[in-house]
């Protein structure tokens, strides 16, 4: 499984929002910011600050997406 912030990028869209607003707002770093927009792993810290400056849920900014089907039977 790997993580998807297409939430948080839905959701800023959705506010009128783009990343600058959202680093000034939560306080993260622009190397933070980097990190989500690659999709790479980030501190829970970072996490929940973003879920403090949008008055959210975890849940609300990232989802799990299974890893691509794997070929063949392993029975």
């Amino acid at each position: 499984m790997r993580i998807s912030y297409n939430p948080l990028w839905k959701m800023l869209i959705d506010k009128g929002m783009n990343k600058k607003d959202l680093r000034e707002l939560s306080g993260i770093s622009t190397a933070s910011i980097a990190k989500l927009g690659k999709g790479e792993n980030i501190t829970t810290d970072v996490l929940l600050r973003i879920c403090t400056a949008l008055d959210c849920r975890i849940s609300d900014i990232l989802e799990t997406i299974p890893d691509a089907e794997k070929t063949g039977n392993n029975e």
